[in-house]
């Protein structure tokens, strides 16, 4: 982490360039596969409510997720800070460019994963999602867009500012919806029937 800041390249702007063309070509095949991915795992492109709405901010309904971006998406922030945090250390030399595309392959396997049958049925019979019935395409990728600026904000903002702005993100969403990144893990692998009934209160 001591390095976190630093970059060992100094090249010109023209190789700069080019060495930007490779990842980024690479992101835009990821999102395209994630795509096509989740749409052949019958994953809807928007809310199949015909509204296309941009945000959607009460997680107890059955928008939630269905839309670009949800409450939800500041916890998929928080992934781009931590997954930064761990590839830095991880992979040190690793160009920053390839870094933030490792990052992002990160966080499209798990919403492949996320909107697999099983896990669907996770959420709804082990947190207080009960009507959760998967990510639409276009939240998914919402998602992944909110992953890429996390991974952006903790590469510019340091260390110490990133561990901040973590914690900011889950006490405001703590506050706001009852939920974070850490009980959204806690309730996913270890259900704790308390904070269930506390967090469905809230609704």
């Amino acid at each position: 982490m001591l390095n976190w800041l630093k970059t060992s390249e100094s090249h010109s702007h023209g190789p700069r360039l080019r060495g930007l063309l490779s990842p980024a070509i690479a992101t835009l095949a990821l999102v395209a596969f994630v795509a096509i991915q989740l749409h052949w795992q019958g994953r809807v492109w928007w809310c199949s409510c015909g509204r296309p709405d941009l945000w959607w901010g009460d997680v107890h309904s059955g928008h939630c997720s269905q839309h670009l971006l949800d409450p939800y998406s500041f916890t998929h922030v928080s992934h781009g800070l931590l997954l930064f945090a761990a590839l830095t250390w991880l992979f040190p030399r690793l160009p920053l460019p390839w870094r933030f595309v490792l990052a992002l392959a990160v966080e499209a396997l798990w919403e492949i994963v996320e909107n697999t049958p099983f896990v669907i049925e996770r959420y709804r019979t082990a947190t207080a999602a009960l009507g959760y019935e998967g990510d639409s395409i276009a939240n998914s990728l919402g998602d992944i867009v909110c992953c890429g600026i996390g991974v952006v904000l903790a590469r510019f903002l340091g260390l110490r500012r990133s561990i901040i702005l973590f914690v900011l993100i889950e006490l405001a969403l703590l506050v706001s919806i009852r939920d974070n990144l850490l009980l959204n893990i806690v309730m996913l692998f270890c259900p704790i029937n308390a904070i269930k009934t506390w967090q469905m209160a809230g609704g």
